[in-house]
């Protein structure tokens, strides 16, 4: 069994003060993933995610497709929305390039509105198998919320007001959060407003 580490042991070069098995674990995967296989790789990912307080749901038992709990950062207009962002790898991973996409609604220049794709250079075009999912919900969707780029746009509505009339911008991602991407939305504990306004139709008929 592994003993608990004290404050003056190292791990593999790094400094350990008090790490709990979470954080022992993760500078394990963090030295080992990137000499792993594809298969290996993948799972070692989706679990250093899991460990990092992710509310992670795998859809069918997969550790290749699975729905991630992704709150909108710090200092955005997004601030106090939740969204479920779902991931699919492929086999090629983490050589290949994850599958990222809203599940549910939000209004962003880069953020195809009906569809939930992301267009974001680093995940379909420089994406290296140096990066993990970690990097991708703690530093790559944070900065394209905080950072949107009008100029390559998939929603061309959301790119032109943010250009023209920035604070009509801010104001409709606030709507689109209160409408569609509160926690009891996401938990199933409420319907979006396009939901109940379908309820109300099918029960008028």
């Amino acid at each position: 069994p592994l003993m608990p580490l004290t404050a003056t042991q190292s791990t593999w070069g790094f400094p350990v003060a008090f790490l709990c098995w979470s954080d022992y674990c993760r500078h394990f995967f963090d030295i080992f993933g990137i000499m792993a296989s594809p298969s290996k790789r993948r799972e070692m990912d989706v679990m250093k995610l899991m460990m990092s307080d992710y509310e992670v749901t795998m859809n069918n038992d997969s550790t290749t497709d699975f729905n991630v709990k992704f709150y909108g950062p710090k200092g955005s207009p997004y601030d106090g929305g939740v969204w479920q962002v779902h991931v699919d790898l492929p086999d090629q991973y983490p050589y290949k390039s994850p599958s990222i996409g809203f599940c549910n609604r939000i209004f962003h220049p880069n953020v195809d509105e009906m569809s939930g794709s992301v267009c974001l250079d680093v995940i379909n075009q420089t994406w290296s198998p140096m990066f993990d999912l970690i990097n991708v919900f703690e530093v790559f969707l944070p900065q394209l919320l905080l950072y949107p780029n009008p100029t390559d746009p998939l929603n061309g509505e959301a790119a032109a007001l943010l250009m023209r009339e920035p604070e009509k911008y801010t104001n409709k991602v606030r709507e689109y959060v209160s409408k569609y991407a509160t926690e009891a939305i996401v938990n199933g504990d409420a319907m979006s407003e396009d939901d109940s306004d379908v309820s109300d139709l099918s029960d008028a008929e």
